[in-house]
């Protein structure tokens, strides 16, 4: 099953103290080239968010933005007020001890409890960082399934492609008698020229047609192409997304099909040779995309 590397996925999340969105996009890369968005409070998290990422998604050019709000700690105006009389009635206590100014003892007990309070909001609770994850795993999920849908595309495109390249190569191998019959005639009728010279050498002449027959011969070359076909149709259904392996492959069937151009020396296979090339071009950029 081929997976694109192109995606898109969003997912939220909100309660009566807790807002979440999650949006992720993805483009075909040759590596992973993430780039993470998500705050100041997160940053604890990052190396775990990047290894989740990086697990579910594998390979591409991925996106990713993160807010995390807590609704309850946007009112400035809530204090707690237990924890500041407790700390005023302590302070007041120790300034009558020792005889000190009691005048900004309410200013400096707000203002540790403000920062006791940030130091609270810095740090990310066990729930809030489960109730996280869950949205980016539901983010990437719907990434995948687009990912998902996006590849079943590109298979279809790539089968028109594979198919047009198996039918040339039967009309290759239709016309392939034709042109070896052709062959065997030029030689016979050079043979019959080159028997009239009185320098003639049988044994060079037979080692000489020998290789030149060789270097004609197409016969391998088809049959591994049609091999390289059948193992990437092979490939295309497997569970896992082969995009490497499926580039790697198309540089084999390029490399057969221009071998059999070169040695056809065949007008008519040669017109074939470059439908082929054509359809395997557009074979490649569509496996540039695929995971």
């Amino acid at each position: 099953m081929l997976l694109s590397m192109t995606g898109y996925g969003r997912a939220e999340y909100q309660d009566a103290h807790l807002y979440i969105k999650v949006e992720v996009k993805t483009l075909n890369s040759k590596y992973l080239d993430l780039n993470l968005r998500s705050g100041r409070l997160l940053n604890s998290k990052e190396i775990a968010l990047r290894n989740l990422i990086q697990q579910k998604l594998v390979r591409g050019k991925v996106q990713m933005s993160i807010d995390f709000e807590r609704i309850d700690l946007e009112n400035p105006l809530q204090l707690d007020e237990t924890l500041i009389t407790r700390a005023y009635r302590q302070l007041e206590a120790l300034a009558d001890r020792l005889q000190a100014d009691k005048q900004d003892l309410l200013r400096l007990v707000i203002q540790k409890t403000e920062n006791l309070n940030k130091q609270e909001e810095d740090s990310l609770r066990d729930e809030e960082w489960q109730q996280l994850l869950a949205v980016v795993e539901q983010a990437i999920e719907q990434c995948t399934q687009f990912r998902r849908q996006e590849g079943e595309a590109l298979s279809r495109q790539i089968n028109d492609e594979l198919d047009r390249i198996e039918h040339y190569l039967q009309e290759i191998n239709t016309l392939d008698p034709q042109r070896i019959q052709h062959i065997r005639e030029r030689i016979q009728k050079h043979l019959q020229e080159i028997a009239q010279n009185d320098h003639f050498d049988p044994n060079r002449f037979e080692q000489e047609m020998i290789y030149y027959i060789e270097r004609l011969d197409i016969s391998e070359e088809k049959v591994r192409l049609q091999n390289h076909l059948q193992y990437f149709r092979k490939l295309m259904g497997s569970a896992e997304s082969q995009g490497k392996k499926l580039n790697f492959l198309c540089q084999e069937i390029g490399r057969e099909i221009n071998t059999i151009g070169s040695k056809a020396n065949d007008a008519q296979i040669q017109q074939y040779v470059v439908h082929m090339k054509d359809a395997l071009e557009r074979i490649k950029e569509q496996v540039q995309n695929i995971l």
